[in-house]
């Protein structure tokens, strides 16, 4: 699997895990306000990771990490993500992914292989919105229908999230998300910020009252709504 970065100690990115987490490169969307634009633009010519040197953190650490959260970039374009997954689990720990949804085969093989313990899914914006915030303009949203409703209901551990950008999220989208997403598991706003590697420096960001406005709009349709990393 081609590994452009990778933090060996990690308390945010696995919910209630000492982790690490793996970045791959590569992406099916182009989502304007992405922060990680040389992995999405870029992977071919970033220097790549040996596996081992994941591998050998993995196995010096055991006792210590409890999982390895697995993002990018879009993992499930890697060609071999089951065998690193696989051998993950072979050395017992537990396996977040994260994942746009737009590739819904891919994440039930890997749920059905016992690859995945934990979902993390990027709901863009509204089904209305999807493909202008993805940055795509002819999307299959029956994809991202299809990975929503296979994560509800594939007995796993998941989040949804979005990161809200105010120049492309409004009250009715989150309206919208509420309604399709109504009594998931967990659903978390999380605030854009603007950083060198973001694709377009053109972006802004809502206060937090106004980001606890949209909560407050979800609240009937989802009970574990709220904000994350916002302070």
């Amino acid at each position: 699997m081609q590994i452009f970065g990778f933090n060996k100690t990690t308390l945010l990115d696995f919910p209630e895990h000492v982790a690490c987490t793996v970045f791959t490169g590569g992406c099916n969307f182009r989502c304007p306000f992405c922060q990680n634009g040389d992995l999405v633009l870029h992977g071919g010519s970033l220097p790549v990771l040996d596996e081992e040197e994941v591998f050998g953190v993995l196995r010096k650490r055991k006792g210590i990490l409890t999982g390895v959260c697995v993002t990018g970039g879009e993992p499930t374009l890697q060609r071999d993500l089951d065998v690193f997954l696989s051998r993950v689990k072979e050395l017992g720990y537990l396996v977040k992914l994260d994942s746009n949804g737009y590739r819904p085969e891919v994440l039930q093989s890997l749920c059905e292989r016992g690859l995945v313990d934990y979902f993390a899914m990027d709901i863009k914006s509204s089904p209305e919105n999807y493909a202008r915030t993805a940055g795509v303009k002819e999307l299959d949203m029956g994809l991202i229908r299809e990975s929503v409703d296979f994560i509800r209901s594939c007995g796993l551990d998941y989040e949804f999230r979005t990161t809200v950008v105010r120049e492309l999220h409004s009250s009715g989208d989150f309206l919208s998300i509420g309604e399709w997403l109504k009594g998931c598991k967990a659903y978390f706003l999380q605030s854009y910020v603007e950083s060198e590697g973001v694709i377009c420096k053109e972006f802004s960001s809502y206060s937090k009252e106004e980001l606890e406005e949209f909560v407050m709009l979800l609240k009937p349709y989802i009970d574990n709504v709220s904000l994350r990393g916002v302070d």
